[in-house]
């Protein structure tokens, strides 16, 4: 679990941070000499039981500040604490539940939910409260995913911070900032930590990225505002481009002459967000805010890689001797590979695309000749093209019946049978 900066940055941790000071007067907070794990077993406790606000902001402080002393094996010890406590009580979740099977009105399905909660989620609601508890819960899930498989258990615990997530991370209370060489310092050392498709290679390369010809957007919370949840970079561009390497070079042309947005790196930034989706939102209002700003642009689209083709090649008995060498025979299957229908297309990022109403547009050989793509997909990558005009459309097909909406060059590649 990360260290939890107990200095407020915004005025949502000043506001907490002035509430859980006036409460400490009021919190009956356990004595030091309780050792730190059951410490923080009679902090949640009195956390949940407790009912005034600034006494809970206080209660909710205490409590972070337990779990963060404490070393990783207590920290998870404690999880497994709130995992198997915290739950519904059985008596009134029965009789809610025979009462909405008597009479199946509206009222009884609001009171069989509310009796079908654990008082776990509430906990953590009040977890929040405190100055920058909303960073400490998201670095605690990240910490349960890191050990979920081999601790099925904290299974309850992570649902529970998934569904609250998906909340408090509601697209409405993300705002969309561009990045550039001014933004601050901490925020661009966050864009080469979190770089997760085409490392940055130091503050040159950072410098590069967000020169006068590229652009780059993050979208940011409330809670964490100078972490951003995910960012996009785009190359400013003449024509549809088919390899990385020249996006990362130097001086790709004055912005005003490019008539192509290259999406060519998304990166989610924190770990323990996952599965709390933010991608579709940013691609469409970064369209909107490049035609906007450069209205002369018409083709939106992404340069993508392919992480899973390798993998599904090798399983298949139609594999040329040597797909590195083997050009036309390995575009064709790359073109099987990422038309296999819905949610069992095999490639997460073709799901990411074309769910978010992307057309498969080309399929580009050695588009990424460097050692990760060529163990990734032998440097095969992928256009996928963003019309807006069409992009709901092809959400709406690719939703409900799993088409996967393509060129005409795309289906060229295909056997009959599938094109």
């Amino acid at each position: 679990m990360s260290t939890t900066d107990r200095r407020p940055r915004n005025w949502l941790d000043r506001l907490w941070s002035s509430i859980a000071d006036r409460g400490r007067a009021y919190a009956e907070v356990p004595a030091d000499s309780v050792a730190p794990g059951e410490r923080a077993i009679l902090l949640a406790r009195d956390l949940l039981s407790g009912r005034g606000e600034a006494s809970g902001a206080a209660r909710a402080r205490a409590l972070l500040d337990v779990l963060q002393g404490l070393d990783a094996p207590a920290r998870m010890a404690f999880c497994r604490h709130l995992a198997d406590g915290y739950l519904p009580d059985p008596v009134q979740l029965r009789a809610a539940a025979e009462a909405y099977l008597a009479d199946p009105t509206p009222a009884r399905a609001s009171a069989l939910a509310e009796a079908a909660e654990p008082p776990r989620q509430e906990l953590l609601r009040r977890m929040n409260q405190a100055p920058r508890g909303t960073a400490a819960l998201v670095a605690l899930r990240q910490e349960i995913l890191g050990v979920l498989r081999a601790e099925p258990a904290l299974a309850p615990l992570d649902t529970d911070l998934r569904h609250l997530f998906a909340s408090w991370f509601n697209r409405g209370f993300l705002e969309l900032r561009r990045i550039d060489w001014n933004t601050p310092a901490s925020v661009l050392e966050k864009l080469i930590q979190y770089e997760a498709v085409h490392e940055i290679q130091g503050w040159d390369d950072l410098r590069r990225r967000l020169a006068p010809d590229r652009r780059c957007f993050g979208f940011f919370h409330p809670a964490l505002p100078g972490d951003p949840l995910i960012f996009v970079e785009v190359a400013l561009v003449q024509g549809l481009a088919g390899a990385i390497a020249p996006l990362l070079a130097p001086d790709l042309g004055a912005p005003e002459a490019a008539d192509t947005a290259i999406f060519y790196s998304i990166s989610n930034c924190q770990g323990g967000l996952r599965g709390i989706s933010f991608g579709a939102f940013l691609i469409k209002q970064v369209v909107e805010e490049l035609q906007q700003e450069l209205p002369q642009l018409r083709v939106f689209s992404t340069l993508s890689p392919m992480p899973g083709f390798r993998r599904w090649l090798e399983r298949r008995d139609d594999v040329p001797a040597d797909p590195a060498h083997a050009e036309a025979a390995t575009i064709a299957l790359a073109a099987q590979y990422l038309t296999n229908p819905g949610p069992n297309a095999a490639d997460p990022v073709a799901r990411f695309h074309l769910g978010n109403g992307a057309r498969l547009e080309r399929i580009n050989w050695m588009g990424n000749p460097a050692p990760r793509g060529v163990q990734e997909s032998y440097g095969v990558m992928v256009n996928y093209l963003y019309d807006p005009d069409t992009i709901e459309k092809n959400h709406e097909a690719y939703a409900r019946g799993g088409v996967v909406v393509r060129s005409a060059a795309v289906a060229a590649l295909l056997p009959p049978s599938a094109s």
